[in-house]
């Protein structure tokens, strides 16, 4: 996976700790239960557990609407990082208590008693929240049962996949009072067409779930008592596959998206190449040839 990777220009599995993620990884990426090493005190804001390769992280503030606070940011940018290059993690699911989904930024953080630093230090973390799930080794899925504005939208448009319950619904409606949800803009800008998106944008006004599977915010809606077991076997799915194919691929998936249509076939090219050098992609061609089950090394 690090030639693969490498090669087509993307992180190899140290990049957490070479790379500008380097002081979180310093501080998330620690020996110690998920979450060691945060200085907030009190209650976490996020609940984790991880069994047979799959990581579930619930944002477990409903009272407060899972608003995207500094501290609520903080202790999701630790889950998503804790042992982010173990070759036990094969997924990673994200979701929510309540009916709240996640309302957004906490807007009494926004207020001018705490000054622009805190300001930009609370866009500034979520941002990198945002980049660290598609930057990440392993697929991320957002299970959305309620609503998800602003921030919260972002979040359920800046994972890989997104499956949701009927009666969920989409918003950015920061707009109606005087707050442009510009940064929430950027991942639904990249997920949705760009009519859609400014339409959201510039009127705040909600989707539905099925507006929002078809203009491709969302990868699947669920009846709500079917949401939990249908994403679960998407997740299932995943961790039975070999995980240097699965980083290797999104990586390059990710890379080749803006590029050209030659530069995106020459990249993905060598991609191709290396993925065909990695030992579980030897295994699994031998496998289909000998028409057996592949045993893959990760």
């Amino acid at each position: 996976m690090v030639v693969g990777l490498r090669a087509i220009g993307a992180k190899g599995p140290g990049w957490l700790r070479r790379g500008p993620w380097a002081p979180l990884a310093a501080s998330f990426c620690s020996q110690g239960p998920v979450g060691a090493g945060r200085p907030e005190p009190g209650p976490r804001p996020t609940s984790v557990r991880q069994r047979d390769g799959i990581r579930s992280i619930v944002l477990s503030n409903p009272k407060k609407r899972n608003a995207l606070s500094l501290a609520m940011l903080k202790s999701l940018q630790s889950d998503i990082l804790h042992e982010a290059e173990s070759q036990d993690l094969k997924v990673i699911i994200i979701s929510a208590e309540g009916p709240v989904f996640s309302s957004g930024h906490d807007l009494k953080e926004l207020t001018d008693e705490q000054g622009p630093q805190y300001h930009a230090e609370v866009f500034r973390i979520c941002s990198e929240v945002m980049m660290l799930i598609q930057n990440h080794s392993v697929p991320v899925i957002a299970m959305v049962n309620g609503l998800a504005t602003a921030a919260g939208c972002q979040l359920v448009a800046s994972c890989d996949i997104a499956v949701a319950s009927d009666k969920s619904s989409f918003a950015t409606p920061g707009v109606n009072i005087g707050l442009f949800c510009s940064t929430p803009g950027v991942a639904l800008g990249r997920a949705v067409p760009r009519k859609v998106a400014l339409e959201m944008l510039f009127t705040g006004e909600p989707i539905s779930a099925q507006e929002a599977l078809l203009h491709g915010l969302l990868s699947r809606v669920v009846p709500e008592e079917q949401l939990e077991e249908e994403t679960m076997r998407i997740a299932r799915k995943i961790a039975s596959l070999s995980r240097p194919v699965v980083s290797l691929g999104k990586a390059a998936f990710y890379k080749q998206l803006h590029q050209d249509l030659r530069k995106a076939y020459h990249l993905t090219s060598q991609t191709m190449v290396d993925n065909v050098a990695l030992p579980d992609g030897q295994e699994g061609i031998k496998a289909f040839i000998q028409k057996r089950k592949p045993v893959w090394s990760h």
